[in-house]
C-alpha cells in the first residue's frame, strides 16, 4: 500500500471502478518479497507502528534496499543498531535520512526530532553515562514515533540526590523508561516514587559479576516496587516502543 491508502480506501476504489481486481490485489499484498527480506507494509495498519529495521547482521546494500522501499509506504522509518561506518555509506545514498550516533539509529527526515506534543511526554531516565547508548535508542524510538521525550541522565543511586533534584520532571511524565546497569537499582527506586508505568531496561554495563547485564535484569525482575515492566538487556527500542503505546493511550484519553 502507498501512503494514505488504507485497506478501506482501496476496497472503496474497487467498488467505484477506479481500481481493477489485479491492481487492488497488488496493493493489498501483505508483504513485499525482496528475496533476502519480506517487508511487512501492512504493519502500520494492524498495529499503528511501521516495521522497524534491525541493522545488525545486514549488509549496507541490503539496508539501502529495505529503507528505500519502506520510506515509500511509511511516514516514519526507523532502523536500529546501525554501525557508524554503515550509516556513512547509507546516508550518501539516502540523504533524506538522519543518523543519531549515540543511539546508532537511522530515521527518515519526514519530521524533525523531537516532535513536541502538548498532551504529555515520556521521561527517559538513565543511571550513568555508560548507559547512554541504550537510553538514546529508547529516546529516539519514542521521538520517531511522535512522542516528546524529556531526558534525565546520570542520576543513578550512587548519587541519589541527583535523582531527587529532577523528580518533578519525571513525575509529570506519562511513562518513564529507566535505563541502568551494574545492579539495576534505579528502577526499584523510581518505581516507588511515581504514579505512572515504568519500563526498566537493564544494560550490559558493569564489572564481571554483572554477567553482561544478567544481574541488572534479575534485580529489575525481582523489584519490590510495583508498576515496573522489564524488557530485555540493552533493549532500548523495546522500552521506547512500549512507552509510546502508553503515551498514545494518554493522548486518546485527553482528546475524549
Amino acid at each position: 500500500m502507498t501512503k494514505g491508502q488504507s485497506i478501506e480506501m482501496i476496497l472503496e476504489k474497487v467498488r467505484l471502478g477506479e481500481l481493477d481486481i489485479g491492481q487492488a490485489a497488488s496493493l493489498l499484498k501483505s508483504y513485499e518479497d525482496l528475496g533476502f527480506a519480506k517487508l511487512d507494509h501492512h504493519r502500520q495498519e494492524r498495529t499503528g507502528f511501521p516495521e522497524v529495521v534491525f541493522g545488525e547482521g545486514k549488509t549496507v546494500e541490503q539496508l539501502i534496499v529495505i529503507l528505500k522501499r519502506l520510506v515509500k509506504t511509511n511516514k516514519s522509518v526507523l532502523a536500529t543498531r546501525i554501525a557508524p561506518e554503515k550509516a556513512e555509506v547509507i546516508l550518501q545514498e539516502l540523504p533524506y535520512f538522519s543518523y543519531q550516533a549515540t543511539a546508532r539509529a537511522l530515521y527518515s527526515k519526514t519530521q524533525e526530532l523531537p516532535l513536541v506534543r502538548s498532551n504529555g511526554y515520556i521521561a527517559v531516565v538513565c543511571a550513568g553515562t555508560s548507559d547512554l547508548a541504550v537510553a538514546e535508542e529508547a529516546a529516539v524510538t519514542a521521538e520517531v514515533f511522535g512522542c516528546e521525550v524529556q531526558r534525565v541522565y546520570d542520576v543513578g543511586v550512587a548519587g541519589i540526590h541527583r535523582l531527587f533534584e529532577n523528580l518533578d520532571t519525571i513525575k509529570s511524565a506519562s511513562a518513564s523508561i529507566v535505563v541502568a546497569g551494574m545492579e539495576g537499582a534505579l528502577a526499584s527506586v523510581l518505581g516507588g516514587l511515581v504514579d505512572h508505568p515504568v519500563f526498566a531496561v537493564p544494560t550490559s554495563v558493569g564489572y564481571g559479576a554483572n554477567f553482561e547485564g544478567m544481574s541488572a535484569l534479575l534485580s529489575m525482575l525481582n523489584a519490590c516496587a510495583p508498576g515496573i515492566s522489564v524488557v530485555n538487556i540493552d533493549n532500548g527500542f523495546g522500552a521506547g516502543y512500549n512507552a509510546t503505546l502508553i503515551q498514545r493511550i494518554t493522548e486518546k484519553q485527553v482528546k475524549v
